[in-house]
């Protein structure tokens, strides 16, 4: 897993998907966010909180409800996140992860690690990545994520964003994940996902 820099933070609009994806457990996702701290969620993109403490909340609901709900709230990420305007296919949209995901955390200093307004916009580390390759002559694509969040929350975001953005003739996506070779459920940094189309 990768290690994240002190005084990472998050926008409001990717902390609320905890609340959008816990359905009808709303309360409990709230009083989860208020012991860290975060009693006022502001859903929008200007408000900022913790990075650590929206992990530890994610960590709570995983222990405490289940790695399903973590995918449930994977899948409303690309809901509420900001991503880049330009996506019309399945190999952009996989390609915009990293992007959105720069996009959407700021350092302790206040600058958001990927600024597309910039000029020249400069991706800033400290909080890992999701690196998309493209297997030549298929409908196939790896993923690897070497990034704080969980396994489950990871696989809802692809899973989401390759539906969304699939061929008009695809009949379905299918995210496949070998969690005894690399996954970060089992201590490994990264976890590998295989999308197919």
């Amino acid at each position: 897993m990768a290690q994240i820099e002190n005084g990472m933070q998050v926008n409001g609009t990717s902390v609320a998907t905890v609340i959008k994806g816990m359905g009808i457990f709303e309360r409990t996702a709230r009083e989860y966010l208020a012991e860290k701290g975060i009693v006022d969620l502001v859903a929008d993109t200007e408000h900022w909180y913790p990075l650590q403490a929206w992990l530890e909340v994610i960590e709570k609901i995983a222990n405490e409800i289940g790695e399903s709900t973590l995918f449930q709230i994977g899948l409303k990420i690309p809901e509420n996140s900001q991503f880049p305007p330009d996506i019309d296919s399945i190999e952009k949209a996989l390609a915009s992860i990293d992007v959105a995901y720069h996009m959407n955390h700021r350092n302790a200093q206040g600058q958001v690690l990927f600024d597309p307004t910039e000029s020249q916009p400069n991706m800033l580390e400290g909080i890992g990545h999701y690196h998309f390759h493209k297997l030549p002559d298929q409908n196939k694509a790896i993923m690897t994520c070497d990034n704080p969040y969980p396994c489950a929350f990871d696989k809802g975001i692809i899973k989401a964003l390759s539906d969304k953005f699939k061929p008009a003739t695809c009949l379905g996506v299918v995210i496949s994940h070998d969690e005894d070779k690399q996954c970060r459920n089992n201590g490994t940094d990264i976890c590998e996902y295989t999308v197919s189309w």
